[in-house]
């Protein structure tokens, strides 16, 4: 190498990190100015809510998620708007029962409608959601983001559907949640969570602190009696899930099987003064893998344990995984498991 081309080599890689640490500062200062000008949530005389009991884990209809068998969306579709923002296309529809929904398309659809399947099993809040291999939407006119998503004539392909309940006060990006600031630090359920994410090797973990970005948390205000709501806490994006976690776009992907498969055996590394270490990386690394204990994991495996291979093939078909993927999924997946069971002392 010579010594120019050395020169040159060094000011590139000193460029892109001033750039990227750059890039880094600007996010948090916005995301904090973000947060303080929104001020306080409002969340007056709430009850707040990560999990709950799921009951007879094994009884439970993965393929159907948390809206139930009775709770797709039903044809014809009719068409609201479509959105300008976000990471992926995306219109809202009414269906044929008066339900809105938002519709999307792109790489995330499998992974986010899996991801809730499982997380919902293991008792957290997810949202609705569906997917849905071929449809129509009627009256879909002068689309931008979502014109090579839905045809001329109203045909698409491949959209994950989210209930968008209008009686739900939903409280997003500055009025979200971080990892780091909510009612459930140090609780074995957020431990849980956290050990939810990286089992499905789910990298893009934001959260209220990267609103500059976009958060990927959010809290549902639910009203359960007339004078009784609930504020449910949740994670709202799961795209990032399914295939190789890592720091940079370089290392990480999504719905990769082959991927998921290759970095299982680096899952649970061990265990340290009771702490259990983990191989995952993401955008918060730390937040998401530190002080998970031995104790964590042996509860959080008490439901996620008791979910059998039926179950995770069933999710997987339903959201839209081929027959291959599907198998190499649910091998990856118990494997993962079984390690928690066994760090755990949880038993196989």
């Amino acid at each position: 190498m010579t010594y120019a081309l050395f020169v040159y080599v060094v000011t590139a890689i000193t460029g892109a990190v001033v750039t990227y640490v750059t890039l880094r500062l600007m996010w948090r200062a916005i995301g904090y100015y973000k947060v303080r000008r929104a001020g306080p949530r409002p969340l007056i005389g709430v009850r707040h809510c990560l999990w709950r009991d799921p009951g007879d884990v094994e009884r439970l209809d993965l393929a159907a998620g948390p809206g139930g068998a009775d709770g797709r969306p039903h044809p014809p579709f009719q068409f609201i708007e479509e959105h300008q923002t976000g990471s992926q296309p995306c219109v809202s529809v009414r269906d044929a029962r008066g339900r809105r929904w938002r519709v999307k398309w792109g790489n995330e659809v499998q992974p986010e409608t899996f991801a809730v399947r499982l997380a919902w099993a293991c008792g957290y809040f997810a949202e609705v959601t569906y997917y849905v291999r071929e449809g129509h939407v009627e009256q879909a006119a002068a689309l931008r983001r979502t014109a090579s998503c839905i045809a001329a004539d109203g045909r698409f392909a491949d959209a994950r559907f989210e209930l968008d309940d209008p009686d739900d006060l939903k409280l997003f990006e500055e009025h979200s949640w971080s990892w780091a600031d909510n009612p459930f630090v140090g609780t074995r359920e957020l431990a849980g969570l956290r050990v939810i994410m990286m089992l499905i090797s789910n990298w893009d973990n934001k959260d209220q602190r990267d609103v500059a970005r976009g958060s990927n948390t959010a809290i549902y205000v639910r009203r359960r009696a007339r004078w009784k709501r609930e504020a449910h806490y949740m994670i709202t994006d799961w795209g990032g899930s399914m295939g190789r976690w890592g720091v940079t776009p370089v290392t990480r992907g999504r719905w990769d099987p082959d991927a998921f498969a290759a970095q299982t055996p680096q899952f649970v590394s061990g265990v340290t003064n009771g702490f259990v270490q983990f191989g995952y990386a993401g955008q918060r690394t730390a937040d998401a893998r530190q002080s998970i204990t031995v104790k964590d994991v042996a509860w959080l495996c008490r439901y996620l344990g008791r979910i059998g291979d039926d179950q995770l093939r069933a999710a997987l078909g339903a959201s839209g995984a081929t027959p291959e993927e599907v198998e190499s999924f649910t091998a990856s997946l118990r494997a993962r498991i079984t390690q928690l069971q066994r760090v755990s002392g949880a038993g196989v």
